[in-house]
């Protein structure tokens, strides 16, 4: 039973703990345990703006703050490990899991909620950058990854990812909730320590919202009978081509139209609509087959292959959410031992995505990477 210990660092930002036991969480219910001493300012409770593109009706996030953010440190000024005797960090004590505020973020301190379609006049004031953006570090040794973590930790993260989803859904004009794991310097890092991303979204993003909307037609034509994900799923396992591995809760396979050199998507065999929503089978099994998933692709060159780890969960509007059927994207650029795939004019201009392998020969691979 996962128990979570919430605390403040000194600058207001909320910090969690999750441990796994009672006698792991115990260390972190001691105050003197958990206090945060680098008595740092208080934050600006202002963040950025959030400006709207009437070209693409998009909201953009204005965060020249985050120019500043931590890049790259060596492991003796790493913000994840714990403080100790000679550096003070994010997280004042050793830990599981831990969760706390960005410093740096994107969206947030403020919550609040911004329209979806501002009207037919030019709109060129800024909004308030409202939402929540969090930082969870999946263990506190610097080195490692996900894929590496011992089952009982990968339990406690989903159980993490769970709760913190239910809580940021409930927030104020929240419309959208985003874990992610970015992995590698070709992805982007600025932090070597595993960790991941939760965003909470005063909107649905633009990729969210494409897929909901056509999640909620195919759901209406089947008379709520059926989500679009499980009929997709229920197609790919039919044909088997595209496959990788198949559990009693969930399934991953290979797109049919994949638009990476490695995707796979990660699909529960229930119709949920979140991470929240999964039950105590479903996380058990999930904690075993996502650790899988990325040794298969770490498994297919000699170097640890970058990727993208996004989870696409049903947004919280009330009209798109019955649709919504979560499930993980997992991607990486890597299309080949020593080549990248770039998201170059076609990509990056017009959205249309142009893939250097084959969906089906992908998924061999990925199978064949698996355990004998």
């Amino acid at each position: 039973m996962t128990i979570m210990t919430s605390t403040r660092l000194s600058d207001g930002r909320e910090l969690l703990y999750f441990d796994a036991d009672a006698e792991s969480a115990r260390r972190h219910q001691e105050p003197e345990q958990v206090r945060d001493r680098r008595g740092l300012p208080a934050r600006n409770p202002d963040g950025g703006q959030l400006r709207f593109d009437e070209l693409t009706g998009e909201w953009v996030a204005i965060a020249a703050h985050r120019q500043d953010r931590t890049h790259l440190p060596p492991e003796d000024e790493c913000p994840l490990c714990p403080s100790d005797g000679t550096r003070r960090s994010e997280i004042p004590a050793g830990y599981e899991v831990a969760v706390f505020e960005n410093r740096f973020p994107s969206f947030g301190p403020q919550l609040g909620g911004v329209p979806a379609d501002p009207g037919p006049e030019l709109h060129q004031d800024p909004e308030p950058s409202y939402g929540r953006c969090e930082v969870i570090s999946f263990t506190d040794a610097h080195t490692g990854s996900f894929a590496e973590l011992p089952y009982e930790r990968v339990r406690t993260v989903v159980d993490a990812w769970a709760q913190r989803t239910e809580t940021l859904s409930g927030l104020p004009g929240v419309q959208q909730v985003f874990c992610f794991e970015n992995r590698g310097a070709e992805i982007g890092v600025t932090l070597h320590h595993p960790h991941g991303q939760i965003y909470a979204y005063p909107f649905v993003t633009p990729r969210a919202l494409r897929i909901a909307r056509l999640a909620r037609r195919h759901f209406l034509r089947s008379g709520g009978l059926e989500s679009q994900a499980a009929a997709i799923l229920a197609a790919e396992r039919t044909d088997g081509s595209r496959m990788v591995l198949e559990g009693r809760h969930f399934s991953a396979y290979v797109p049919f139209a994949a638009r990476w050199p490695l995707e796979v998507h990660l699909v529960p065999h229930r119709h949920v609509a979140d991470l929240s929503a999964l039950g105590g089978a479903e996380r058990d099994e999930l904690a075993e087959l996502y650790p899988e998933l990325l040794r298969r692709f770490d498994a297919l060159y000699d170097t640890p292959t970058p990727y993208i780890a996004a989870w696409h969960q049903a947004p919280v509007d009330p009209e798109l959410r019955p649709a919504g059927h979560l499930h993980l994207q997992l991607t990486s650029p890597r299309r080949a031992a020593d080549k990248l795939k770039y998201l170059a004019g076609s990509e990056a201009a017009m959205g249309a995505f142009i893939n250097d392998t084959v969906p089906e020969e992908t998924a061999a691979r990925l199978r064949e990477a698996g355990p004998a």
